[in-house]
């Protein structure tokens, strides 16, 4: 198993151990958990640094790695989404805000507020993607369909591959009649199907970015709407939908996975940090090996030392596996022209910002002894009281320049989980689009660039909620270059690739080469960059393994 190692890996290697397979993984960083990890940036204040919120992780895997046991703790938020407005003509009244979460009749009286008609219909379009995320989830747990099998393979490869088309067959009988309508919902921009269910503003800018988080694309991107679906068909302890913080932070799942494994005989490499005056030692994963029949034999850290295995399974992107990793000449050409190929581009800057009191909106005043209210356990929404917003913030990137009004989703964890931070104190962790890789005239982002770009999202977060800027104790700006450096995020992209309709499924990571395994045998992907895609679901690394363990009883 190779290095930069995320959830996904952790969980490839929890399941092949507990399948009988002795497991190896070597992880650069000195901890484990790739974009899924808790770090003490500023002393006292404990950062879920890259991915921050937990919904998509396939219940089976909680199941199956008995995670409770090894120590994950979760909290559920409700309500989970607060959208504050600004109203500057509002006089002396409180501008509004659309506070949404599990309790319908509450819901609708929050969006009666801007209309009555999006206020009825609204629990039939939460129906609808219901449906429809529940006929994607069977795709989630399977490899895709194997077409090189079916163009290729011998006849009892293409009868066994006939079994890859059962969960597209599900869900299929699933949507019925009703397909037509939500292949229009997977193809078309966000703004389109929005449009066609509701009249106000607020709301369909708070739905629209779950179709752009993370993604460098405009509400009127066509294909938009998958990446909503993306994030609202997960669900924590049993319910639909529902996003929550990690107890002590995302780092504590990738241990919980961790120990799961380790206790069933996994053993787990990480960079050793030494004393100051000695170096660390590295134990990157340098190149993997390939013997005379062209078969993988295991790998090469970059110390020189060899580790000899019938399979590898690489965590990290497709790019770093094919193209820095795995000798080249063992690649079909074409293959690597595609990969080399993949869009990677990433909007995305996040900060974590250590604060020594709560923000107070304007839309919501805090209480008077500071204690979290409802809303601060929220997705905090800013920015994104209107699509053409979001729209305006995606075009200024498309020219090369930070969005002069970012979209902003703020999350405080420490106001469920007060372990994180010093008491009174809190952790906030704004993700923000959309800022290029690089910026116009090919200039690159250094220090300054970062400090004005955070500057101006404070600014923002000011306009919502006055005193922000006075609370603020420390900060850590992660950019998509940084994201890509810290956490090998080709592009700074937090899903390895583009979650675009032409790079998922059986494209993913791109076509004929789709289903985990490579054009080297006994190398295997197993993370964001392999089917299902991105966001912390582990389906990646559970598919990866078993299809590693059927090959490996063939051998």
């Amino acid at each position: 198993m190779t290095g930069r190692l995320g959830h996904n890996g952790l969980v490839a290697a929890a399941y092949l151990q507990r399948l009988g397979v002795n497991t190896a993984v070597f992880e650069r960083r000195h901890v484990i958990g790739g974009a899924a990890v808790t770090e003490e940036i500023i002393p006292g204040f404990k950062f879920s640094r890259a991915s921050y919120l937990l919904s998509l992780l396939r219940p089976q895997i909680y199941t199956d790695l008995e995670l409770k046991k090894h120590g994950l703790r979760l909290h559920l938020r409700n309500p989970y989404s607060f959208t504050p407005m600004l109203e500057e003509g509002a006089g002396s009244k409180v501008p509004r805000c659309l506070l949404l979460g599990t309790d319908m009749a509450e819901n609708q009286k929050q969006i009666a507020q801007f209309s009555q008609k999006d206020a009825q219909v609204f629990p039939k379009y939460e129906e609808f993607m219901h449906r429809l995320a529940l006929a994607i989830d069977p795709l989630l747990d399977a490899a895709p369909v194997d077409m090189a099998a079916f163009q290729h393979g011998s006849l009892l490869q293409r009868m066994r591959s006939l079994s890859t088309l059962k969960p597209l067959l599900k869900a299929g009988r699933i949507l019925g009649a009703q397909l037509p309508r939500y292949y229009e919902v997977l193809t078309a921009p966000i703004t389109k199907v929005l449009d066609q269910w509701f009249e106000s503003e607020p709301l369909k800018a708070t739905l629209a970015t779950d179709a752009v988080i993370g993604a460098m694309t405009s509400p009127h991107t066509p294909g938009s709407g998958y990446v909503l679906l993306h994030h609202v068909m997960g669900g924590l302890e049993g319910m639909q939908g529902a996003w929550g913080y990690v107890q002590g932070g995302m780092g504590a799942l990738s241990d919980a996975i961790a120990s799961s494994a380790t206790t069933h005989g996994a053993s787990i490499f990480t960079e050793k940090v030494n004393g100051p005056s000695t170096p660390p030692q590295l134990l990157t994963v340098a190149k993997v090996q390939v013997n005379s029949e062209g078969c993988v034999q295991g790998v090469v850290l970059e110390d020189g030392t060899e580790v000899r295995s019938k399979m590898v399974l690489s965590n990290t992107s497709p790019q770093i596996t094919f193209l820095k990793l795995t000798p080249q000449e063992w690649l079909p050409e074409e293959f690597l022209e595609r990969i080399s190929q993949l869009d990677t581009r990433s909007p995305v800057t996040k900060i974590n910002v250590a604060v020594d009191r709560l923000p107070s909106f304007l839309a919501a005043p805090n209480a008077p002894g500071g204690q979290p209210l409802p809303h601060h356990q929220c997705s905090i929404h800013l920015n994104c009281e209107d699509t053409l917003l979001l729209h305006q913030a995606f075009e200024d990137a498309m020219d090369g320049l930070p969005s002069h009004r970012p979209v902003i989703e703020l999350c405080i964890p420490s106001s469920l989980d007060p372990t994180l931070a010093p008491p009174g104190c809190h952790v906030v962790s704004l993700f923000t689009q959309y800022t290029p890789y690089t910026l116009a005239g090919g200039k690159a982002w250094d220090e300054q660039e970062r400090d004005t770009y955070a500057d101006r999202v404070f600014d923002c977060i000011e306009v919502y909620a006055p005193g922000f800027k006075d609370s603020v104790v420390g900060r850590d700006i992660l950019t998509p270059p940084d994201l890509e450096r810290i956490f090998g995020l080709p592009g700074g992209n937090i899903f390895h690739c583009a979650m675009s309709l032409d790079q998922l499924y059986f494209a993913r990571p791109v076509p004929l080469h789709s289903g985990y395994r490579c054009p080297l045998q006994g190398l295997y992907l197993c993370g964001s960059g392999a089917h299902p895609g991105g966001g912390v679901m582990g389906a990646a690394g559970r598919n990866a393994a078993h299809v590693a363990f059927r090959d490996l009883k063939s051998m």
